[in-house]
């Protein structure tokens, strides 16, 4: 059920799917750097390593995230009505660990390939995720939780 009362939908209404604004960032990234390359990182580093162990620890946030999404018995796509509010696991700490988890991942991209061009994307990316996205599930969660979510909020960072 769409429609909870009047025109209010019972989902965040994000402006995209988050999931298709990190793979255009990695796409642009990627097609950017085979343009023009931009290397940003000294050559005797390990960048193909170091890369792997952020890109790593990030899909590692966001499997742990999901997991508390799926243990709560909420739902984790935007386009889906939010359950309940998730304040275990990650969520402890930070009230978007999926959307850090993939920060993490393009930064570990960008570093294992050094491309100072994935580490530009990132000010597009977090604005579309900050503006389009966050903005918006806040707003529904005040909307449909009220007091727990602000409750919620005042506890726990946006980010970190």
């Amino acid at each position: 059920m769409n429609e909870v009362s009047g025109n209010w939908r019972d989902s965040s209404g994000a402006a995209v799917r988050p999931p298709i604004a990190w793979a255009l960032a990695v796409i642009a990234g990627l097609a950017l750097d085979w343009l023009y390359r931009l290397p940003f990182l000294p050559e005797a580093m390990p960048a193909g390593m170091l890369g792997g162990i952020v890109f790593l620890a990030g899909l590692a946030l966001l499997i742990w995230a999901a997991g508390a999404f799926r243990r709560a018995g909420t739902q984790i796509p935007t386009t889906q009505p939010t359950t309940t509010i998730v304040d275990e696991g990650p969520y402890r700490f930070t009230r978007n660990p999926i959307y850090f988890g993939m920060f993490l991942g393009l930064i570990g991209l960008a570093i294992a390939i050094d491309s100072l061009w994935l580490i530009l994307l990132l000010v597009p990316f977090y604005l579309v995720i900050r503006y389009g996205v966050v903005a918006r599930e806040e707003a529904y969660l005040e909307r449909k939780f009220g007091g727990v979510y602000l409750a919620y909020k005042a506890r726990v960072r946006r980010w970190l």
